[in-house]
């Protein structure tokens, strides 16, 4: 019964060890404020989604400000039922034209969610989305929306290295140059917004190196914990074929003796 005790805990033990490795790099990924879009070529019109994962130390999420780089003029946020919206405009230091040929004078320099209520707990997600059109450049370019997140008790601010932010692709022509957020709300009105509806949209090549390598290291996990499993088996039938041995080997003698 000892021998079978230890071949068990062995076996929980390789299992338990794959499974840590393989949801590490999950929870890793899921510990800041990111963003993913529905198209990320150069010029192309977009719904950039931000996900809000957690709370402030355990503080729940009252408002969530994410600034506008000014190389976007306009954006349209899709409306979420959990939370008011804002957006704060800033002037422009010369008249600029719109995607319609209008001429502006302002742009949209950041948009905040509001909760309603109490806010979002600590432990729940939820997601903001922003229809834009991205800025023209080159394969590489990163366009960065530094965020602020207030929460009842502190605030974080994700900026700089952690600031959510896209990747830009190549331009793809024509084609996406038009209205292309048709998987999202036209702005702030009637109807429910994103929310967790809206999830992360993973197309366009929104995926980030920091997926890639999360998914690499789980399945990595995975296979330690599969080794171990079959070497932690293997041992057990050892163990049962040696006391079958054993067994049979003391029958024998005894029959000799008598």
């Amino acid at each position: 019964m000892k021998k079978t005790t230890r071949t068990t805990t062995s076996v929980i033990a390789a299992l338990s060890a794959g499974t840590v490795l393989a949801l590490a790099p999950a929870l890793a990924a899921s510990a800041h404020v990111t963003a993913s879009a529905s198209s990320t070529a150069a010029g192309s019109y977009t719904v950039v989604t931000f996900s809000v994962p957690h709370g402030c130390e355990g503080s729940p999420t009252t408002a969530v400000e994410i600034e506008i780089p000014e190389t976007i003029l306009s954006v349209t946020p899709t409306v979420n039922p959990n939370w008011t919206i804002s957006k704060t405009m800033v002037p422009l230091d010369a008249a600029q034209q719109d995607a319609h040929g209008d001429n502006i004078t302002e742009r949209v320099g950041s948009v905040t969610y509001t909760a309603i209520g109490e806010g979002l707990p600590d432990g729940y997600r939820d997601t903001m989305e922003l229809s834009l059109q991205l800025p023209d450049g080159e394969p590489g370019d990163v366009v960065e929306f530094p965020t602020h997140q207030l929460c009842a008790e502190g605030s974080t601010d994700w900026v700089g290295d952690e600031a959510p932010s896209i990747v830009l692709t190549a331009a793809t022509g024509g084609s996406d140059h038009g209205h292309g957020d048709e998987t999202a709300s036209d702005g702030v009105g009637e109807g429910e917004g994103g929310g967790e509806a809206a999830a992360d949209h993973d197309g366009g090549g929104s995926a980030s190196s920091g997926d890639v390598l999360a998914r690499v290291l789980g399945i990595g996990g995975l296979a330690v914990g599969a080794v171990g499993f079959v070497l932690a088996v293997g041992a057990r039938r050892g163990r049962g074929e040696a006391l079958r041995d054993a067994a049979a080997g003391t029958g024998t003698g005894t029959g000799t003796e008598s």
